[in-house]
């Protein structure tokens, strides 16, 4: 808890003040050439801001945008997360063929580029005698998350309802809890994504809804947009064989869309498991264990870029 007390403390206020303190100060010139717009009239009044090359610049206030009075509404909304939940996520493992239908329709909804897709379908072997499977990952959401400790800004968060959240417009971009991540489940955003203008200009996307920036991290969601009309992750749904289960563990009760079952009982009668429990992390993400598969292993080249174990 005193660890969780001390990173809500630490603002970007701070962090930038201890920037400051450093001497990583840059001129004005430089601020002015990162930020130069041709039709703007300079007032002679500048504010410090942190570079995306992580420094200290000075910056004239006219190059500045307003920000819209409700983002301070948007940012304790998303901080405190669906009232009452506490989502999950089972994986059937038995069930994975590998079609890879989750994975583009997470591609699709969060505008991804192909090298940055927040959910990869690992091909898994557990010793030479077994036969491989299919196995996806994404963020696992835990519940003594590393990376929330490590982030300086407090861009990255625990809600109420499990999920732990990215603030892209706090994401200075240092990428600690890209290293603090067992699970290699974040990634860093080098290029602008290819976003029509009007989703952010007119607020055509939730603001639940993470779509990457240059310069932050991302990663899975859960999607708690579509969890707040009662809808499942779009992972879940575009997946024809039922793989993913997802639900609010506060109920016992899990769904693929299909069919919805106790959580408790699945996880019971199929032995159901957490991917590198011993770490201590809890995850919100269950997996159940390959048996009874309902189709053969087929390999494919794609998967040989992602074969772990």
């Amino acid at each position: 808890m005193a660890d969780n007390d001390n990173n809500q403390s630490t603002t970007r206020r701070e962090f930038l003040a201890k920037g400051i303190a450093a001497g990583a100060l840059s001129a004005t010139a430089l601020a002015t050439a990162c930020f130069r717009q041709d039709d703007v009239e300079v007032t002679g009044e500048t504010t410090k801001l942190l570079s995306p090359e992580g420094e200290i610049v000075e910056v004239d206030t006219a190059y500045l945008k307003p920000v819209p009075v409700e983002t301070k509404a948007m940012a304790a909304h998303l901080r405190e997360g669906i009232p009452g939940r506490k989502f999950v996520m089972v994986i059937d493992l038995a069930r994975c063929k590998n079609l890879r239908k989750c994975h583009d329709a997470c591609e699709k909804i969060h505008y991804l580029p192909p090298d940055k897709n927040w959910l990869k379908v690992l091909k898994m072997q557990d010793n030479e005698d077994a036969s491989p499977y299919w196995q996806p990952t994404n963020c696992f959401h835990c519940d003594r998350p590393p990376c929330v400790k490590v982030c300086p800004v407090n861009a990255t968060f625990k809600r109420s309802d499990g999920i732990v959240f990215i603030d892209t417009e706090r994401c200075i971009g240092c990428r600690f809890c890209m290293v603090a991540c067992p699970y290699g489940a974040r990634s860093f955003n080098w290029d602008e994504p290819n976003v029509p203008e009007e989703i952010f200009s007119q607020h055509h996307h939730s603001p639940e809804s993470i779509i990457p920036r240059k310069g932050t991290v991302s990663k899975c969601d859960f999607c708690p947009d579509m969890a707040r009309k009662g809808e499942l992750p779009h992972c879940v749904s575009a997946c024809p064989n039922g793989t993913y289960y997802f639900g609010d563990e506060n109920e016992d009760s899990v769904s693929n869309g299909a069919e919805t079952v106790r959580l408790s009982q699945l996880l019971k009668d199929r032995a159901g498991y957490r991917y590198m429990e011993d770490l201590g992390l809890e995850p919100r993400v269950y997996y159940l264990p390959p048996v009874n598969r309902l189709f053969p292993f087929e390999d494919d080249e794609f998967s040989k870029n992602y074969k772990v174990g």
